[in-house]
């Protein structure tokens, strides 16, 4: 009995020795072995972090104007568990509903929301229409949330309703949809996703802070405990080179024009031409960066003034023109016969708008009304394909040019045959982006310099003030000289000038010298033909052209109307936004003056003495002033002109160079002249007139009777210009919007791969 009492005794000793042991070794495993880890978990439950959000950089215009900005931001919070301890689920269903706008079954399900156990939850986020709600909203639902407490008292209940809110921030931009495209936007997250926002965003986002101590259970800062603090570096503030008073007039000009005509798309940018600095760009469809997620079309963020190529067509033409100029090609009085055009070495014949043209006419009167055969014989005879593609190189076609703005696009060009030279030198069978169009016509303005665009001012450290970057104006070449920039701009400026033959004439501002080009290019169709219904108009220009502020560029992508043009649709935009943003800019207009009592009027401007000069000096100091100007007669110098020097000039109007005495003159044909014009011309000529019907003259009818010579007109109303279809030939429009057919290629032909493709 002993014996087995004594061997328990020992069995039960070892057991517990050796459980002993296993215990001492497990301790040891813990505390030494696995010390160091466990260690750091216990740490890691007393530590705690507590981030510290970076603030994103503010954007603004060149003025300071706040674009985009961080502000304060609330997400909404229920707490089922609470809601139904005080039965208030029907009250927060139906309130946040009709705060938010979020659907009732939504709501249902998050009040209602169970954990795997069957048990309420206690904290559910309100998304998507209850996170990051403005200031408006949350007093909304602080409102709601004093209502229903106030209930809960009269029942004598805890005041927890299990409705709360979270303090954020998030992304706003104060002017809604204006420079959307630029800005682009972040998404709830605050993540960047588009535009300066998504290429900028290492100079905006910043960099986090955080802070983290040891805690007591309740997360209560331990006393004496270690405390470690890394501050927030909030992003860089961005100052832009836009002007939002500019940016509006841009976008307020744009959606009458979209309205009316409903086209695919449009897109205006607009410079300083002597820097490059963009003052406004605008896409039309645009969207609200505030509220990113109702734009239905993703089409709608797309920014078609970088990323988008397309067929320029006429407005192409001031490569040409340039290049002749620089060349010492172009002769403004040299004749050539419009109408049709053989590619030299092919059987290809090109036309002009007008299919049988308009006889022998001088080549700055082919500038005026955007003649194909000039550009082919400028561009393809006289410069030919060499010098012709070295400036479409050197004005920066083909090439990428810079903008700090996300998906720039760029197409190469190539000229491989005689045909795709002519058509090239007046704007087919090219690709380019609205960007480079820009700088291009920037460059005859600043007086030939190629530049970088730019659209950043500069970047500042919020904390310190500092600049940390600025930008300046780059040169990318001198593509022209000062000299043959000045003629090129004169040339220009005759398009807009002449209130009769030039294309431009809807850009005209009174008191403002405008220079520019219209373009209307037709869309190929699937089938590889012109469908003369889909067109791309346009119009590039600046103003004033004696010193110039802004550089321009209008484009409207498939107006609903096959009939119009450049001039019709994009050149009267021009027109509105520039003669808005020259007088804020403080850009005098060259025909008023100050009163004595410092106001500002408007006055008539004299004509200028022209009488005794030589045709070629008096057609050069009309060119210098921007005047338009139609000469009479074959003679070497001016006899007299109309009107008459000294004499008030009335917006537009025209001046006459009689060269020849009258009574050896023969009367012009005055057909398709305006009846001002008319009356003007045969006014010089010393002719008695007599007028029946309206509009422009159709038919004139010279009778002499006893020396004295009398004219008829009869006037008509102006239409377009109809041609028969060649069943062999492609179409093209004239940049007033009036068809016309030309074998071979198409006179403005647009290809089948729209702006939008890109």
């Amino acid at each position: 009995m002993v014996k087995r009492i004594k061997l328990r005794t020992l069995l039960l000793g070892g057991f517990i020795t050796l459980l002993f042991v296993v215990l001492l070794i497990r301790v040891f495993a813990l505390q030494v072995v696995n010390g160091d880890d466990w260690h750091d978990r216990a740490v890691a439950q007393w530590t705690k972090k507590v981030p510290i959000p970076a603030s994103r950089g503010t954007i603004t215009d060149r003025n300071g104007d706040i674009l985009a900005s961080d502000v304060p931001a609330y997400t909404v919070i229920v707490n089922p568990a609470v809601i139904h301890e005080n039965g208030l689920e029907n009250e927060i269903i139906e309130g946040l509903h009709k705060i938010l706008g979020k659907d009732e079954s939504e709501l249902k399900e998050l009040v209602n929301a169970k954990d795997k156990d069957g048990e309420y939850l206690t904290n559910r986020e309100v998304r998507n229409e209850g996170w990051k709600i403005d200031e408006t909203k949350k007093a909304q639902i602080e409102d709601l949330n004093k209502e229903l407490k106030a209930q809960l008292k009269k029942e004598k209940k805890v005041l927890e309703t299990g409705l709360d809110m979270i303090k954020e921030q998030k992304r706003y931009y104060p002017k809604g949809t204006l420079a959307a495209h630029i800005l682009g936007y972040t998404n709830r997250d605050g993540e960047a996703v588009a535009g300066l926002e998504a290429s900028l965003d290492d100079y905006l986002k910043g960099t986090s802070g955080l802070m983290k101590y040891e805690s007591d259970r309740q997360g209560d800062q331990l006393p004496e405990a270690n405390m470690v603090y890394k501050p927030a570096v909030n992003g860089k503030n961005l100052k832009l080179t836009i002007d939002d008073t500019i940016q509006y007039y841009i976008e307020d000009a744009m959606k009458e024009t979209y309205e009316k005509y409903q086209p695919i798309s449009m897109t205006v940018i607009a410079a300083d031409p002597k820097t490059m600095e963009i003052l406004g760009m605008a896409n039309l469809p645009t969207f609200n960066p505030n509220t990113y997620w109702n734009t239905k079309d993703q089409k709608d963020f797309f920014n078609y003034a970088v990323k988008a190529t397309y067929e320029p067509g006429s407005t192409f033409k001031i490569v040409t023109l340039a290049g002749a100029v620089q060349e010492k090609l172009f002769n403004p009085n040299a004749i050539y016969q419009s109408g049709q055009i053989q590619v030299k070495g092919t059987h290809t014949y090109l036309h002009d708008i007008n299919r049988y043209g308009w006889g022998p006419i001088t080549f700055l009167e082919g500038v005026k009304r955007s003649s194909n055969v000039a550009f082919v014989k400028l561009g393809s005879e006289m410069l030919g394909k060499d010098r012709l593609l070295k400036y479409i190189k050197d004005f920066g076609f083909g090439q990428k040019t810079g903008i700090e703005l996300p998906g720039e696009v760029s197409t190469t060009i190539n000229l491989p045959g005689p045909v795709e030279v002519a058509t090239a030198s007046y704007g087919h069978g090219v690709s380019v982006t609205p960007i480079q169009q820009l700088a291009a016509i920037s460059a005859v303005a600043n007086g030939g310099k190629l530049l970088t665009p730019h659209i950043i001012k500069e970047i500042t450290d919020p904390d310190t003030g500092k600049v940390i970057k600025s930008t300046k104006t780059d040169v990318v070449r001198q593509v022209i000289s000062p000299e043959a920039a000045k003629e090129t701009s004169s040339y220009l400026e005759q398009v807009v000038a002449d209130q009769v033959k030039g294309t431009g004439r809807n850009a005209y501002i009174d008191g403002y010298r405008v220079a520019g080009k219209t373009g209307t290019a037709v869309k190929y169709g699937s089938d590889g033909k012109p469908d003369y219904s889909k067109s791309v108009v346009s119009f590039v220009g600046f103003a004033p052209v004696n010193d110039p502020k802004i550089a321009l560029i209008v484009i409207v992508d498939q107006p609903n109307d096959p009939d119009v043009g450049g001039g019709t649709v994009a050149a009267p935009i021009f027109k509105k936004i520039v003669s808005q943003a020259l007088p804020y800019m403080g850009v005098p207009k060259a025909n008023t003056k100050k009163t004595s009592d410092g106001k500002t009027t408007s006055e008539r401007l004299p004509a200028p003495t022209l009488t005794k000069l030589a045709v070629k000096d008096a057609k050069q100091k009309l060119l210098n002033a921007g005047i338009d100007f139609e000469t009479i007669g074959k003679g070497t110098s001016v006899i007299r002109q109309f009107p008459a020097a000294g004499t008030p000039m009335s917006p537009g109007q025209r001046i006459y160079l009689l060269t020849e005495e009258t009574d050896k003159m023969t009367v012009p044909d005055l057909k398709g002249e305006s009846l001002r014009d008319a009356l003007d011309i045969l006014t010089l000529l010393k002719c008695s007139v007599t007028v029946e019907g309206q509009g422009y003259v159709s038919e004139q009818l010279v009778t002499d009777k006893n020396g004295k010579r009398s004219v008829q007109l009869t006037l008509k109303p102006v239409k377009d210009e109809e041609t028969s279809q060649d069943t062999s030939s492609s179409s093209t429009k004239d940049d007033s919007g009036s068809k016309d057919t030309s074998t071979g290629d198409s006179a403005d032909g647009k290809s089948g791969e729209e702006a939008s493709d890109n």
